[in-house]
């Protein structure tokens, strides 16, 4: 397990726990109260950490190592089920962005994301979940394809955004991010959409109109990362907490703003202490979701979406 800054009390504690349990097994010594008393501790300090995180401290947490990416939460969702499908049909298959059939109980999804990778060789393949303009063609495909078959589409987020290089700009990054855009607030099915880590920019906005948004509690949605915010603004990285807590990019803040639907809450420390109680949270959040949507005819799941989007925004006096 890998602690970030903001984590050292805890992985002083876990390893005094770690050390009073070995003494315990390996001598004669009766050190049960001692292990009882660590932990308890434990416990205490990590409600105390993790009750009041700052903006910046779960940016941090979104792109914690260990965190689930896209393929976990698919694959312990849709298990064997999950069919993925590869190309755009006009330049190659992307690899930051995924995405296939699969089913939760007896309903069909198509499930679409970002997918960063597990090391350095992954991270490279996955291109560190940037997608290039293929993704984004690759998605929309996709999206159509559950259209014609009357299919709820699943649209998991988690990128640093775009992939911002030459070639993804001369095959038109931004025509494909914003045709994403406009074709999803006219798709004729549901769309649910779960921020499970970063939430970037167009990068994460192209596969992120949703009839229903949601944002697990450790993760971030903003058009603007805070240390990229933080070099415009103040020519350096030195500034990013500043810019984390002016950027009002937490799932509480969020919501407070009617940008997103609802908050998924996490296992104490984060989806990744706890990966089966995170999945199983987002699976439940998917399932009520498509149940509420499916009751709505076509004409009115359009109408309602374009609406959300529409006044967004706006406010009177």
């Amino acid at each position: 397990m890998e602690y970030l800054d903001f984590e050292l009390p805890i992985k002083d504690l876990v390893e005094q726990l770690e050390k009073c349990t070995l003494i315990g097994k390996e001598s004669d010594v009766d050190v049960s109260e001692t292990c009882v008393n660590l932990q308890k501790k434990l416990d205490k300090t990590r409600v105390d950490i993790y009750k009041d995180l700052t903006a910046w401290q779960r940016v941090q947490l979104s792109r914690h190592p260990d965190r689930p990416y896209t393929m976990d939460y698919i694959n312990a969702i849709a298990g064997d089920t999950f069919m993925e499908l590869h190309g755009d049909r006009t330049v190659k298959d992307d690899k930051a962005m995924i995405g296939g059939l699969g089913k939760i109980g007896d309903q069909s999804f198509m499930f679409i994301g970002q997918q960063k990778g597990y090391n350095t060789k992954t991270r490279q393949y996955r291109n560190f979940g940037m997608p290039n303009p293929e993704g984004y063609r690759k998605a929309l495909r996709l999206m159509k394809m559950a259209e014609k078959f009357g299919i709820p589409v699943v649209t998991l987020l988690d990128t640093p955004g775009a992939y911002p290089g030459l070639e993804a700009e001369e095959r038109g990054q931004g025509e494909a991010i914003a045709r994403n855009i406009l074709e999803m607030t006219r798709l004729k099915v549901p769309i649910i959409t779960v921020i499970i880590g970063e939430g970037a920019s167009g990068g994460a906005l192209g596969i992120g109109v949703g009839d229903k948004v949601y944002m697990m509690e450790n993760t971030w949605y903003s058009v603007i990362s805070p240390e990229s915010c933080s070099s415009i603004l103040w020519r350096s990285w030195e500034f990013k907490e500043q810019a984390a807590d002016a950027l009002k990019l937490t799932a509480t803040d969020m919501k407070k703003q009617k940008l997103i639907d609802g908050i998924i809450k996490e296992p104490i420390g984060g989806a990744h202490y706890n990966r089966a109680e995170a999945f199983k949270s987002v699976e439940n959040t998917i399932l009520k979701a498509a149940k509420d949507l499916m009751r709505l005819t076509t004409e009115k799941l359009v109408e309602k979406r374009m609406d959300k989007y529409a006044n967004m925004g706006v406010y009177k006096e």
